[in-house]
């Protein structure tokens, strides 16, 4: 990947990393761990991005 990247890019990407967390211990607690994982979590490695 290129070392200067376009605004909307970065924005992408620092959206994709923000999103790519655990579930809230608050919400495992109130929903009796009934949601212990997160459905969309990513891997830098197995799963990618989709180009756009």
């Amino acid at each position: 990947m290129s070392t200067h990247k376009t605004l909307g890019k970065k924005l992408r990407l620092n959206k994709a990393t923000n999103s790519n967390r655990r579930v809230p211990a608050w919400i495992m607690i109130k929903t009796n761990r009934r949601f212990t994982r997160h459905p969309k979590t990513r891997n830098w490695r197995r799963n990618k991005l989709k180009r756009s």
